[in-house]
């Protein structure tokens, strides 16, 4: 009697345990699942306003179909700003795609000074900034620079415009010949641009107005001055005369 009562009252204890443990888990689980519900539950995201960014003033156009390939814009540029030729430091890329047919041979790479720089909206040390004592153009500050690279991988185009300097460690861009250690004239919006004035081919410009942003034609245009006609030849073929005129 008293062991069948002692078994009972195990068995009860037992079970009861059983029930609370599992009750637990459940319970718990369930306040678990709930709270990282609560804690990772997507909230509705409100529409932030569109940053709006002063437009640059000045911007590098180009004329591929006019471009001789020389690279001396970019020996140019890599002299004014590192003071020495190094073509992978140049702040513009001249691209031969030699398997392309003329005009898509010769491809030039420049910054397009964008409405809105994702480079500049992305760093997180204002390293990448607009100036406004300059002529509001996108530039970095080498002093702000940390070297993480966000300029680079924001860049919406390809190949991306900001490039590594892998001697600092940090990125550049151009910069329309603002900080130019190396030049022997006065650069930025209101002066001369190196890569402009070494052109042989006149392939180069900056203009004031916005280009079109749509794909490559608003900087990829036709800098050639028309033709004039040649000495001794006339400007239109004569008329001819007619029956009447004998």
């Amino acid at each position: 009697m008293t062991k069948a009562k002692d078994e009972k009252t195990v068995s009860d204890q037992a079970e009861k345990k059983k029930f609370s443990r599992r009750d637990f888990l459940t319970v718990g689980g369930a306040a678990i699942a709930g709270s990282a519900i609560a804690v990772y539950a997507p909230q509705k995201a409100e529409a932030l306003p569109q940053e709006e960014y002063a437009p640059s003033t000045r911007y590098l156009v180009y004329d591929s179909k006019n471009c001789a390939g020389c690279y001396g814009c970019m020996i140019a540029c890599s002299l004014v700003h590192e003071g020495e030729v190094n073509l992978s430091l140049s702040r513009i890329q001249v691209h031969r795609a030699v398997l392309e047919e003329y005009p898509l041979d010769i491809q030039i790479k420049v910054c397009r000074q964008c409405p809105t720089p994702l480079c500049v909206e992305n760093c997180p040390t204002g390293a990448c900034h607009i100036s406004a004592e300059n002529g509001n153009i996108r530039m970095i500050d080498a002093e702000k620079c940390i070297g993480c690279k966000t300029c680079i991988e924001s860049c919406p185009v390809i190949p991306h415009r900001p490039v590594w300097n892998h001697n600092t460690g940090k990125a550049t861009k151009c910069d329309l010949c603002t900080n130019t250690p190396y030049y022997n004239k006065k650069g930025g919006v209101n002066g001369a641009q190196a890569c402009v004035e070494a052109c042989p081919a006149n392939a180069l410009k900056v203009v004031t107005e916005l280009p079109g942003q749509t794909d490559i034609s608003g900087y990829d245009r036709n800098l050639q001055p028309p033709r004039k006609a040649a000495p001794g030849f006339p400007s239109a073929a004569p008329k001819a005369k007619s029956e009447s005129e004998g």
